[in-house]
């Protein structure tokens, strides 16, 4: 999972979100990618994950108030320090019940069984919200209070 995060992690920091979803730029990214020192079949999973990520579904999203109980497969990726920071960003209205599957469905294609640890889960949550256009408001809280909280933990 690491490796394939740093892909996504990589392409988040250095290209534009239009570049990312032009699909006739994907081949150069990749070959850009492989130069820089990715392994190809992470590469091509760093770009399948994204492609999954703009064609979620939102058809059976959950209704904001309904309590989420995960399954034993999630609950073995996404460790209860991951699952109450969820909890607390759609208490506080930065993750809406349909943006949340979105970041477990996320979550566990990149973990493949593995356990996520928080600093992943972040990264997952700001992508995913970067990439919904409605969610800038929320991406940009979430940016700021990753940030305040690491600032509070150098002091």
């Amino acid at each position: 999972m690491e490796n394939v995060l740093d892909v996504l992690l990589y392409l988040f920091e250095n290209y534009l979100e239009g570049e990312l979803e032009d699909d006739s730029r994907h081949a150069d990214l990749k070959l850009e990618l492989e130069q820089a020192g990715f392994p190809q079949h992470e590469v091509e999973h760093a770009f399948t994950w994204l492609d999954s990520l703009s064609a979620f579904s939102e058809t059976a999203a959950p209704t904001r108030g309904a309590m989420r109980v995960y399954a034993p497969i999630e609950k073995q990726c996404i460790p209860a320090d991951c699952q109450g920071f969820l909890l607390h960003l759609e208490q506080v209205g930065i993750l809406e019940p349909a943006s949340r599957e979105r970041v477990i469905d996320r979550l566990l294609a990149l973990a493949k069984g593995e356990t996520v640890d928080l600093d992943q889960l972040k990264w997952v949550i700001l992508m995913v919200l970067f990439r919904q256009s409605e969610d800038k408001t929320a991406f940009s809280e979430l940016e700021d209070m990753m940030y305040s909280y690491e600032a509070d933990l150098l002091h």
